[in-house]
């Protein structure tokens, strides 16, 4: 008997579906927008993430040794910056290798590359280039550069500069607009599935109004609610699931005609290679909330004509 009024229910749901063409219709439009602009959340967010997380790389701090250091009290600092639960990555920079770079910077100066050819000796010391995982982690690393006490060796310290102080202002303001652009992004993301979410549910529910009539006359004739409810359910769930397919068939050519340009935008994220790459939990997310969110928006919205 359960099995038999399930069948009743989905074929009645059918029915609403295909009978009511033009509301169908306008139903699976509106949610289509609405998991557009779900998808589109989410390629943002996942653009904005990698554009954040290439600046964050490229931000470091550089401790400058004296000329002259001893090579395993360097390597000493650089395991005990390592163990610091705030560093991603610490690189050393020999002291022929920093010539090296700053020979390849002033390439066009031969005054300076004269200069530094008639000194005879190398003028510059090893370079530890210093990554966090967060520009607001600069601070503590080199408050603990400035106190750790295996940083010198006998009495004299064989850190000659640490160029954070020199660039304090400009990490602090970085950190901050890195913490606005992500809680920006969030705040925006929020609002607009909101909006969206609200739009299909406003819809769906004049859908059911059109069918009020016919809902209270199944009231009359003892139907019950679940009854009543499962056909505007499986519509719900039509309208979602069609919207969802639609939207992907749209993202399709979306993602590929704008590829090559968001890579370029979004510091090498390119969109069409994300939505092949992740098609299946694409597919799962969006197709999932349309189905989620036309039953969900179907058996609140038929409530009011079941009085309970």
């Amino acid at each position: 008997m359960l099995w038999v009024n399930i069948k009743r229910i989905i074929r009645a749901g059918v029915m609403n579906f295909s009978r009511n063409a033009f509301v169908s219709l306008a139903a699976i439009l509106i949610m289509t927008v609405t998991l557009f602009a779900i998808g589109s959340v989410i390629f943002i967010v996942v653009g904005l993430n990698a554009s954040l997380t290439e600046i964050r790389n490229k931000v470091d701090i550089s401790i400058y040794f004296t000329v002259g250091a001893n090579d395993q009290d360097i390597l000493s600092v650089q395991k005990s910056l390592e163990a610091l639960p705030s560093v991603v990555r610490v690189a050393y920079i020999s002291q022929d290798e920093a010539l090296q770079n700053f020979k390849d910077r002033h390439q066009g100066d031969s005054l300076t590359l004269q200069a530094l050819d008639e000194l005879g000796d190398n003028p510059l010391g090893a370079i530890l280039n210093v990554q966090a995982k967060d520009p607001s982690q600069y601070e503590s690393i080199a408050s603990f550069l400035k106190s750790d006490s295996a940083l010198s060796a006998g009495e004299s310290s064989i850190i000659e500069k640490i160029n954070y102080f020199d660039n304090q202002v400009a990490i602090d303001k970085l950190g901050k607009i890195i913490q606005a652009a992500e809680r920006l992004g969030f705040v925006l993301s929020f609002i607009l599935i909101l909006i969206s979410i609200i739009v299909a549910f406003n819809t769906i529910r004049l859908a059911i109004f059109i069918s009020r009539d016919e809902i209270s006359v199944m009231k009359l004739v003892g139907a019950s609610n679940k009854y009543i409810r499962g056909p505007f359910v499986i519509s719900g769930i039509l309208y979602g699931l069609i919207a969802g397919v639609l939207t992907m068939a749209i993202f399709y050519p979306l993602t590929r005609y704008v590829g090559v340009a968001t890579a370029n935008f979004f510091s090498g994220i390119n969109f069409f290679s994300y939505y092949t790459e992740n098609f299946g939990q694409f597919f799962l997310l969006i197709v999932g909330s349309g189905v989620v969110l036309g039953a969900i928006s179907s058996y609140l919205a038929v409530r009011r004509y079941l009085k309970v």
